[in-house]
């Protein structure tokens, strides 16, 4: 009997969806069977998750020049998507990650790290090309309404059985969207983008080209977080599939598409629009520099221990030493940066924890109370954790969260009293002083070498291969004299 059930309740379920009507695909022809995701409904999730995007990735970059121009080349190729209904929005976001993406409706992101790394208007236009292809495809609805059905027809055949799976709906977070896309929708995204990049005039071979770049740029990345112990940042690759494939594939797309490689690059126009562009940290966002963090923007700053590495991220900046050892900067809520410090340390910050030798301090002038305790480190072994909170204005706590294995506490105690201590307020001077770095261009001469024009970046480790990198170059590449290349500068 409840085998007939099951199969009852399957079979309207099927003919509740078969009944649903389908909407054509612009970009392959076919139908579209996604009752349950509207174009509507993609235009109101994309406006409704924009401010989200702007706030996680540091707002839209601030160059009309550079924005207007991302948005000419993606609405170059838009106008050979056969997507006449759709309308699009090309934004720059604010931060060094390299990454590109889109949300359903139209809205295309791609980050200045992105633009930095890339070395022509034709690989730009091959970026957005592909994410072009994933907002006309429609993988986001794809994607939402095969979701729907595995959890429906799970919650409807777990309740026959018993089992309260009807949650299960409801659980159907509106992050799915946001994820990345399939193997097979990104491999149909490079290959729709393909035909658009050549459509509008564009080297087709230079999707692949990029891909091959950013494959390198993710390559060096994690060798340098492993030679600092870290995990590596975020970018195009913790959103889109990291394959060998990817590239073959998209160079057979570009020889089938026939486009000529002598398409158009404006390689030039593209170097001229980006030069200035501000590379790894904004001042808006504070700037490393080597072992000082400071933050012109906020005016402060404040100094790790020598052989700590420092991280900034957009949640908090981290530093890590030798043998597990780690520094958390970052700020109180804003409904508690009203309390005490001590108040806020003892019972707000660390209310779970039992913290021993609480006392206040100054530092600097300000307002500091200080408590530590010993936690189980993630390697096993027992810990010190001691936070620092700090009133660094009438409206804002910043604090430290400082993790130093037991073992090497008395040798490190000293050293991170100093990193506390350091902690001060910035002159309005010394605010005006701190600069970011950008991308500069120079020409390459008759003498100069890779190594020589590498020596002079300002970024510590690995200039020869970050240099390359940058200019799209493999390990044994030579350009010829007269080439204009990327380097990096105040």
């Amino acid at each position: 009997m409840r085998k007939r059930i099951k199969a009852l309740i399957c079979a309207l379920v099927l003919g509740l969806a078969s009944s649903c009507l389908s909407t054509p695909n612009p970009a392959t022809g076919g139908q579209d069977f996604t009752p349950f995701m509207s174009p509507a409904k993609e235009a109101q999730i994309g406006a409704d998750e924009h401010p989200k995007i702007l706030a996680r990735f540091g707002g839209v970059y601030q160059d009309p020049a550079i924005g207007g121009y991302v948005a000419e080349v993606g609405g170059r190729v838009m106008a050979h998507a056969g997507a006449q209904q759709q309308s699009f929005r090309f934004t720059v976001l604010n931060s060094p990650q390299v990454n590109a993406f889109a949300l359903p409706g139209g809205y295309v992101y791609v980050t200045r790290g992105l633009l930095a790394l890339a070395n022509s208007e034709a690989q730009l236009a091959g970026v957005l090309a592909h994410e072009v292809g994933h907002v006309v495809a429609r993988h986001t609805a794809q994607r939402y309404n095969r979701a729907i059905f595995t959890s429906l027809g799970a919650a409807v055949l777990g309740a026959v059985a018993g089992n309260q799976l009807v949650d299960q709906l409801v659980q159907i977070g509106g992050e799915l969207y946001l994820k990345g896309f399939s193997r097979d929708q990104e491999f149909e995204a490079d290959t729709l983008g393909v035909r658009y990049m050549a459509g509008a005039g564009y080297d087709p071979h230079a999707q692949a080209r990029f891909l091959a770049a950013m494959g390198s740029h993710s390559a060096l990345e994690s060798k340098i977080a492993g030679a600092q112990g870290r995990d590596p940042i975020a970018d195009f690759f913790a959103t889109h599939p990291r394959s060998e494939e990817r590239v073959q594939r998209a160079i057979a797309a570009a020889q089938v598409t026939g486009g000529a490689q002598n398409a158009p690059r404006r390689r030039q126009r593209y170097l001229d629009t980006i030069q200035g562009l501000v590379y790894g940290d904004d001042p808006s966002q504070g700037l490393v520099r080597g072992r000082v963090f400071s933050h012109p923007k906020l005016g402060f700053s404040f100094t790790v221990p020598p052989g700590y590495r420092l991280i900034n991220t957009d949640q908090a900046v981290f530093a890590k030493g030798p043998n597990g050892a780690a520094i958390k900067f970052d700020g109180a809520k804003k409904q508690d940066a009203g309390r005490d410090v001590l108040n806020y340390l003892s019972r707000v910050w660390a209310a779970r924890l039992s913290l021993v030798d609480v006392e206040r301090l100054t530092i600097n002038g300000m307002p500091a109370a200080t408590g530590h305790t010993i936690v189980n480190a993630k390697s096993g072994g027992k810990a010190d954790l001691r936070l620092v909170a700090i009133r660094f204005s009438r409206d804002r706590i910043v604090r430290f969260m400082m993790l130093t294995p037991v073992n090497q506490l008395g040798r490190l105690r000293q050293e991170l009293q100093r990193t506390t201590f350091s902690f001060r307020r910035l002159g309005q001077a010394e605010r005006s002083w701190l600069k970011p770095f950008r991308v500069r261009l120079l020409t390459f001469g008759r003498g100069d070498s890779i190594d020589g024009l590498a020596a002079r970046l300002p970024i510590e480790g690995y200039k020869v291969a970050r240099f390359r990198t940058l200019n799209g170059l493999g390990p044994n590449d030579r350009p010829p004299p007269g080439v204009q290349l990327k380097t990096i500068a105040e």
